[in-house]
C-alpha cells in the first residue's frame, strides 16, 4: 500500500467539464461544418456534413462560408501501448500475511440483557477469548514490485513486507512464487526479495533520474487495490521533495496516478527504464489527487545493489554533527547566500577527528557534489563508498579550503540518528551513528577546539589570568555573561569539559531571547574566536560591529557541552 501523507485541506469532488467548439456564425446565422473524407485524418470519423442551406434566389450572388479556423483532427497524444506492452511482465504484484495475535486484556465483551430473544447469539457472537486469550488471526496486505534479474531479484518497498511471515509473488501470467527477503533498508524505505523461477523472469533495468526533468513522461505500472497490471500515465511534476519521510528524502513528485497498492512498483521514463520507486502519496481521501511521490533511482539503484550483494546497506560516515545555515549565519560567515552545511561538532575518534574537519566550518562542497542545504549532505555522504577518500570544500575563517577526509562505514542500528532534531535545536543527521555519543562528539582533541590536555591545569584554574576588568561581570546583545567557576558550574550543572563565558541572565524580549540562548549556555565562540572572558565577548562584538557586521555568531554549549551555532543581531 502507499502510505497516504496527511493534507489540511477539505476534500472535494473534482467535475471533469468536456470541452465544446463554438461555431461562428455566419452573416445568414447559419454555421457550417466544412470537411470532407479526403481531409479526414485516418482512423477519425469524418463530420456529417451539414444540412444544405437554401437555394438563393438566381439574381442573388452566392455567400461564401469561411471554415472554421483551428479545427484540426487528430489522434490524440502518442500511444504508450507498445512500451507498456514490454514492461508488464516483469512487474509483480506481491501479497503477504502476517500471524497476529490478538491484544490480551480488553476487558469483558458487550453482554446481552438477560432474558433478550438475542441473548444467545449476542453472546456468541462477542464470546471470542477464553481462557483470557484471544485467537490469532491473519493480516494480509498488497503491493508492487518488479524483476530487476532474470533469475529472480525483485525490488519493492520495505512497508510493502514489513513483517510479514509469508510473501507471495503474483506474476502477470497468473502464476505465484513464495519470496526470501534477501535485505531491507528502512531509511530508504526499499527491500529486495528472491523467487526462484524454474525458467528465466523478465526483467527491467534501473535508468538515471539525474537525468530527468520536470515536465518529462513518465509511466507508473503497479497494483492500484488489487487491479494488477495497471498502468497509468504522468510527467514528473517535481524533484528533490523532502516529505520527512527519512533521512535521504529526494523524491520525484509525479502527477502520474497512483493509488494505495501501488507502493514499490516501479517509475518508467519513455525508454522503459526505471527511474524510480513508487512509495507515497498525498492524499486527503486515500485516492489519487495527483500528487504522488517515487524514490529516485540514483539513489535506490544502489542501496538495491547492496542488499544483493550483503544483504544490508553500507553507507560512508563523515563522523560530525550539522545544523543549517540560516541567513543570520551566512550572513556572520559572509557568505552572500544561506547554503552549505555547518559542522556543529565533530565525533571523538571519527573519520574527521584529525582536524581535517572543524567545528563552526561550513561544508559547501562533497567529493565534487555542491551541498546547497543541510540535508544534501547526510545523502551524498551515505552514497559514498566506505574508505573512500575525497575531497572536501569547507569555509573556514572566511576562506574556502580543500581538505582530504577518508571515509568510515555507519553503523546502523535502532538507535542510529535519523535527522531528527536534538534537544539543543541542531541536527545530528544520519552521519552521527549514535545520538547517545552527543555527550562527548563536541569535545575536540585539539587546542583549537578548546580539548582539555590530559594533565594540564583544570580550565578554571587559567582564568586566574584574565585581568580584573576582563572578568567582570558585562552585559552584552542581552545577555548576563560571568566567568565560569566552580560555582556556576554548580549551579546550572555545567561539565568539566566545557569551558568559556557561562550566560547567567537573558533579557526577555532581546535578540539573544528570541534566538533561544538561555540562563546556563556557555558561550564559547564569537566569529570562531575562543571567549576566556566576559569582556573578551564584549571587545569582539564590538568589534564585530565596527568592521560592519550586522550579526555576531556565537558557539553555544549546553550544560552536558553539545555545541550548536547562534547568529545574534547586533542591531
Amino acid at each position: 500500500m502507499a502510505p497516504t501523507i496527511g493534507s489540511p485541506f477539505r476534500r472535494t469532488l473534482a467535475l471533469m467539464a468536456s470541452a465544446a467548439i463554438l461555431a461562428q456564425a455566419g452573416t445568414s446565422g447559419i454555421a457550417f461544418a466544412q470537411a470532407t473524407p479526403e481531409t479526414a485524418a485516418p482512423g477519425v470519423a469524418a463530420p456529417v456534413p451539414a444540412a444544405p442551406a437554401p437555394t438563393p434566389p438566381a439574381s442573388a450572388a452566392p455567400q461564401q462560408i469561411p471554415p472554421l479556423q483551428g479545427v484540426v483532427p487528430n489522434n490524440g497524444p502518442a500511444s504508450v501501448a507498445d512500451l507498456a506492452e514490454g514492461l508488464l511482465d516483469a512487474v509483480v504484484n506481491i501479497s503477504t500475511s502476517q500471524n497476529v495475535k490478538d491484544d490480551e486484556g480488553v476487558g469483558p465483551a458487550p453482554r446481552a440483557p438477560d432474558g433478550s430473544p438475542f441473548q444467545e447469539f449476542f453472546n456468541d457472537f462477542f464470546n471470542k477469548k477464553q481462557d483470557g486469550r484471544g485467537p490469532n488471526h491473519n493480516v494480509s496486505s498488497l503491493g508492487s514490485g518488479f524483476v530487476i534479474d532474470p533469475t529472480g531479484y525483485i525490488v519493492t518497498n520495505n512497508h510493502v513486507i514489513e513483517g510479514a511471515d509469508d510473501i507471495e509473488v503474483n506474476f502477470a501470467n497468473g502464476s505465484k512464487l513464495k519470496a526470501k527477503l534477501i535485505g531491507t533498508d528502512t531509511k530508504t524505505d526499499l527491500s529486495v526479495l528472491k523467487v526462484e523461477p524454474k525458467t528465466p523472469l523478465k526483467a527491467v533495468k534501473f535508468g538515471d533520474s539525474s537525468e530527468m526533468r520536470i515536465g518529462d513522461w513518465v509511466m507508473a505500472i503497479g497494483n492500484p487495490f488489487g487491479f494488477g497490471g495497471s498502468v497509468t500515465v504522468g510527467i514528473i511534476s517535481g524533484r528533490g521533495r523532502n516529505i520527512n519521510a527519512g533521512p535521504y528524502d529526494n523524491f520525484i513528485q509525479t502527477d502520474a496516478a497512483i493509488n494505495k497498492g501501488n507502493s514499490g512498483g516501479p517509475l518508467f521514463n519513455m525508454k522503459g527504464e526505471v527511474i524510480g520507486i513508487n512509495t507515497a502519496i498525498i492524499s486527503p481521501s486515500g485516492g489519487s489527487i495527483g500528487i504522488g511521490f517515487s524514490v529516485p533511482s540514483e539513489l535506490a539503484s544502489g542501496v538495491v545493489a547492496q542488499l544483493r550483494e550483503y544483504g544490508e546497506t553500507r553507507r560512508g560516515w563523515l563522523g560530525v554533527r550539522i545544523q543549517p545555515v540560516t541567513d543570520d549565519i551566512a550572513d556572520s560567515l559572509g557568505l552572500d547566500t544561506a547554503k552549505g552545511a555547518l559542522v556543529a561538532g565533530v565525533i571523538k575518534g571519527g573519520p574527521v577527528d584529525d582536524g581535517s574537519i572543524k567545528a563552526g566550518d561550513v561544508i559547501l562542497k562533497f567529493d565534487g557534489k555542491t551541498v546547497n542545504e543541510m540535508r544534501d549532505l547526510p545523502r551524498v555522504v551515505a552514497e559514498s563508498t566506505v574508505g573512500k577518500e575525497v575531497d572536501v570544500v569547507v569555509l573556514r575563517d572566511g576562506k574556502e579550503q580543500t581538505v582530504k577526509v577518508k571515509l568510515g562505514r555507519l553503523e546502523d542500528s535502532d538507535q542510529a540518528a535519523s535527522g531528527d532534531a536534538a534537544p539543543d535545536g541542531s541536527q545530528d543527521g544520519v552521519i552521527t551513528p549514535d545520538p547517545d555519543e552527543n555527550n562527548d562528539l563536541d569535545q575536540p582533541d585539539t587546542g583549537d577546539q578548546m580539548q582539555p590536555v590530559p594533565g594540564a591545569p583544570a580550565p578554571d584554574q587559567h582564568q586566574g589570568q584574565v585581568s580584573p576588568d576582563a572578568a567582570t561581570p558585562k552585559e552584552v546583545l542581552g545577555l548576563s555573561l560571568s566567568l565560569l567557576s566552580p560555582e556556576t558550574r554548580k549551579v546550572f550543572g555545567i561539565a568539566e569539559s566545557v569551558d568559556g563565558v557561562v550566560v547567567t541572565e537573558v533579557a526577555p524580549g532581546s535578540a539573544s531571547a528570541e534566538k533561544g540562548l538561555k540562563p546556563g549556555d556557555v558561550i564559547v565562540e564569537v566569529a570562531q574566536e575562543f571567549m576566556k572572558s566576559p569582556g573578551a565577548v564584549a571587545d569582539k562584538v564590538k568589534s564585530l560591529k565596527q568592521e560592519g557586521r550586522r550579526n555576531a555568531q556565537l558557539m553555544i554549549a549546553s550544560a552536558n557541552g553539545d555545541l550548536r551555532f547562534v547568529a545574534v543581531p547586533m542591531e
